[in-house]
Formats: structure tokens, C-alpha cells, sequence
């Protein structure tokens, strides 16, 4: 019967109506206050990141980019939800995009995850959603923040002495484990990971006092050897 919907019209009517429901049109005006928005909100993440940095190097480049990692998911995150077939287009072309910048802080991973979030749920218009996630997330990473759940922070120390004052410098050293031990003729390189109470180091100068100890070196190990 000419004029009668099928169930495969039915389902193809309801499956775009739900990729349709967003019926502000994609203006100038809308574009400029999401990404202000976004850019906002981005400097709460830039503040939180910053207070909260607990790791070895302070990297202010990659603080900038959560910021601009927003933004820019905003600015994707608006033409999809405007135009379904634009959106799906945009996934194809997405798809083949490969990002190989190594993040070496697992913490540093989340935080490029929240940019995303909160350019994906400003560019769709979800500000009251933003506004609470980002206020939660950055209260809870304040009060863990306050609290050490670390007796101790590690720390690499390697040590350069003679063959004949390996069991003295073993004996100096505090609670440690064993990361290498390379030994030449011009004498050995002992490399073992140690955990310090409160900056403490006051074992170094009795072991720089044994004789045949050459050099010293204490270093910050946060995953990676960094001096």
C-alpha cells in the first residue's frame, strides 16, 4: 500500500531522531562561548595540574596542551552533534589518526583524559555536566593531595667504589634493593633503589666517609632514572 511505513521506516525514523535531538543550530556565537567555555574550564584543569604535581620534572608544555586538548575536542565534538552525516565521516577520518608521544606519568594520563571529557561534553552542550565533573575531580585530587599515602619517597643511589669496600658501603646503606652491580677493574658501580623518611640523606656522608668509596650520587626515580 502506496504511502504506509514499514517497520525498517519506523526504525530508520527513530534511529535518526536520536542523533537529531540537539536543535540549536551550529552558529558563530555558539562556537565562540563553547570554546571560551572550554577554555575556562581548561585553566581550572591547568591550575589543578600544576597544585597537584607531585612528580620529578614539572612539564609546563604538556600543562598547556590539556588546555588546548579541550578546546580542540570541543571544537570536533560541535559539528558531530549537528549533522549526522558529518559525524560519521569525521569518526572514519579520526580513526586513522595515531598519537605516539609516550606519556611516562600515569597521573598525566588521566588529566588528558579529563581535557577530552570536558571537550567532549562542552562541544555537546553539557555544561552543567562539566562544570560538577570538574569541580568533583578537582576536589578529590586537592584532599588526596594533602594526604602522603607514601612513608617515603624512592630514590636511586649509585655509588662508585673499590672491590675492597663492598661490605662497609653494605653496611651503611639503609634499607635498599639491589637494581645492578657492574664491576671492573677500575673498581664497581653499585646501583640500589632507596626509600627516604623526609628528605633524610644523612647516610651519603658516612658512606663518602669509608675509604674507597670514589663518588656518590642520589637520584630521583619516578619510573624513569631522572637526575
Amino acid at each position: 500500500m502506496d504511502g504506509a511505513l514499514t517497520f525498517r521506516d519506523i526504525l530508520k525514523k527513530s534511529f535518526l531522531e536520536q542523533f537529531t535531538y540537539h536543535t540549536e543550530p551550529l552558529s558563530v556565537y555558539r562556537v565562540l562561548y563553547t570554546l571560551l567555555f572550554t577554555f575556562l574550564v581548561g585553566l581550572f584543569i591547568f591550575f589543578v595540574y600544576k597544585k597537584t604535581f607531585n612528580g620529578v620534572l614539572y612539564n609546563r608544555t604538556f600543562n598547556i596542551s590539556l588546555i588546548l586538548t579541550s578546546m580542540v575536542t570541543a571544537l570536533i565534538i560541535m559539528p558531530i552533534t549537528s549533522n549526522i552525516t558529518l559525524s560519521l565521516g569525521m569518526v572514519g577520518a579520526l580513526s586513522i589518526v595515531r598519537f605516539r608521544t609516550a606519556i611516562k606519568d600515569p597521573i598525566d594520563t588521566a588529566f588528558l583524559f579529563w581535557a577530552i571529557a570536558v571537550g567532549i561534553g562542552a562541544g555537546a552542550g553539557f555544561f552543567p555536566v562539566v562544570i560538577a565533573g570538574s569541580l568533583v575531580i578537582g576536589l578529590i585530587l586537592f584532599v588526596m593531595n594533602l594526604f602522603k599515602f607514601r612513608p617515603s619517597d624512592p630514590y636511586i643511589l649509585v655509588i662508585y667504589h673499590d672491590a675492597e669496600a663492598s661490605e662497609a658501603v653494605k653496611e651503611k646503606l639503609p634499607r635498599h634493593r639491589l637494581r645492578s652491580e657492574t664491576v671492573t677493574r677500575q673498581g664497581v658501580e653499585l646501583t640500589v633503589e632507596v626509600r627516604v623518611k623526609n628528605n633524610n640523606v644523612s647516610f651519603l656522608n658516612d658512606i663518602l666517609a669509608i675509604e674507597g668509596v670514589q663518588d656518590a650520587a642520589l637520584v630521583s626515580f619516578n619510573g624513569d632514572y631522572v637526575s
